[in-house]
């Protein structure tokens, strides 16, 4: 029998809207989007929020460095740590970097009017390694590898938001943030997007209580996470994309009363490797 490859998922950024340092946040981290996922040797990592930073640091010993950056959508929130990724900054890299979240202009445009001046000292064009932009449509199924197949799917949320599904040797991890929710029920498209996931990372923002004063913001509440999991006859529910004033007390609560609902479900956390 042929042993199985390794598939991780770790944490690097849990956050959304903005980075939220201090001393509330310490357990479970302050750094805004930015998730690695291995697949066997390859690299993947979803979001380029300013958890992004530290995983490049982390990297530095990778070298030569061969990585797919997945990019949900270009809210500051999730590309704030674009710039800031070490191994743009050296010629022993090549990433390539994909987006697909319906905004009409390319990714390499979005990222070269962000990342200049005035609002930035300097533009990708002062990166040194290899970087290859590929944009695709929502519902495409890219093969980045052979062997691993990230499907895609459109979010709801405002300007768009792409969904992502990896599928590795036979398993299966789903990242889903910036995603708002229908109230009468899971929409059945992303059910079956869903479907039978070993590990959904969701978009947990607001609770139940909370939503009516944000609705139409684009976010959903770790309770429709867990209705999704259930209809969807996925695996472990992991709560992400925290609001930036969640202190970690806060995000202990929701993580008792989640587990309590749906057992086994976890609140995201940095530094954090989940083996599937």
């Amino acid at each position: 029998m042929t042993a199985r490859e390794d598939f991780t998922v770790r944490f690097w950024g849990v956050r959304g809207s903005l980075p939220s340092p201090g001393a509330s946040t310490v357990k479970y981290g302050g750094h805004t989007s930015c998730v690695e996922m291995r697949c066997g040797r390859h690299l993947l990592i979803f979001d380029a929020g300013s958890g992004l930073r530290p995983l490049g640091r982390a990297l530095g010993a990778e070298a030569p460095l061969a990585a797919h950056l997945f990019v949900t959508h270009t809210h500051i929130d999730h590309i704030v740590g674009f710039p800031f990724f070490a191994p743009f900054h050296s010629d022993q890299s090549h990433v390539t970097v994909w987006a697909g979240h319906a905004s009409g202009v390319p990714i390499e445009r979005l990222v070269g009017d962000l990342f200049r001046p005035p609002f930035f000292p300097i533009t990708p064009q002062a990166f040194r390694a290899r970087v290859d932009y590929r944009d695709f449509a929502n519902a495409d199924c890219l093969v980045c590898e052979p062997g691993i197949a990230v499907k895609t799917a459109r979010l709801n949320h405002p300007g768009g938001v792409t969904g992502f599904r990896v599928e590795f040797d036979g398993r299966c991890a789903t990242y889903l943030t910036d995603v708002e929710h229908d109230e009468a029920r899971p929409d059945p498209l992303l059910v079956a997007f869903v479907k039978g996931a070993d590990l959904v990372i969701y978009d947990s923002m607001y609770t139940t209580a909370e939503y009516p004063a944000f609705r139409g913001w684009g976010h959903s509440t770790w309770e429709d996470g867990v209705r999704l999991c259930e209809a969807a006859d996925a695996g472990r529910l992991v709560l992400f994309h925290h609001a930036p004033d969640r202190s970690d007390g806060d995000l202990d609560a929701i993580g008792r009363d989640a587990a309590g609902a749906r057992p086994g479900t976890i609140v995201a956390r940095e530094g954090e490797t989940l083996v599937l």
